[in-house]
């Protein structure tokens, strides 16, 4: 299986995306933001960074650029897409995922270890969890405060798509903990913590990451 991982100008954590990929078993495939073909990749990671420097807002040139235009295309075909920090970000600017990210509460970049609650297993994403699950993956942001309106967030519980919620404290007073959401299809999905920072023992506060990486070969291989 080979997914894809976009690097734009400013982003930081493509080669730990890959390398991810690479402990799940997969082939990560380098794809350029001004690419203009996917390469037929079979998934892709938008990762985290500071694309384009945050200029205008967090992801928000990023979600312009022809890359980006591929991987709409590829989602609306079904195509498992991952949006890691500003790769969530990213997507919500692109109009692939609801909401928004804006400053942290309190306006401080927040670098921790951050424990999470998995809300939903049936995305393309999260098969390799259950419901209820708690796992432990670095965060690091400043503009990570989900929000959406009344009438999004009413119809994102209601129809299961929280994928993660932070637990064990609020650390940037994102509206109802979200901590990442899912498209309805659940085959996209984005979240402000870290998973391929937590891949291994050695380096990371746990595995507990990789769950997301091995999910997606699940998801594409019964496709």
């Amino acid at each position: 299986m080979r997914i894809g991982v976009i690097t734009f100008p400013g982003t930081l954590d493509d080669v730990d995306a890959a390398r991810a990929v690479r402990y799940a078993g997969a082939e990560p495939v380098a794809l350029w933001h001004g690419d203009h073909d996917l390469r037929g990749v079979d998934a892709v990671v938008v990762p985290g960074g500071f694309s384009y420097g945050d200029y205008l807002r967090a992801g928000a040139i990023a979600s312009l650029a022809p890359i980006m235009t591929e991987v709409i295309d590829g989602a609306r075909r079904g195509l498992p897409v991952l949006g890691i920090c500003n790769g969530f970000q990213i997507l919500c600017e692109a109009g692939l995922l609801p909401g928004a990210l804006v400053r942290n509460a309190g306006l401080h970049f927040v670098c921790r270890d951050q424990r999470l609650r998995v809300e939903s297993a049936a995305t393309a994403w999260t098969s390799r969890y259950t419901a209820g699950d708690e796992i432990v993956v670095p965060l690091k942001s400043g503009e990570g405060r989900y929000v959406a309106d009344a009438a999004t967030l009413g119809e994102l519980e209601a129809e299961g798509r929280v994928v993660f919620r932070y637990t064990g404290g609020n650390p940037n007073g994102a509206m109802s903990d979200i901590a990442g959401v899912a498209s309805a299809d659940g085959r996209v999905v984005g979240l402000m913590p870290h998973p391929e920072h937590a891949i291994d023992a050695l380096t990371g506060p746990s595995t507990d990451g990789l769950g997301l990486f091995t999910s997606v070969l699940t998801a594409a291989a019964m496709a």
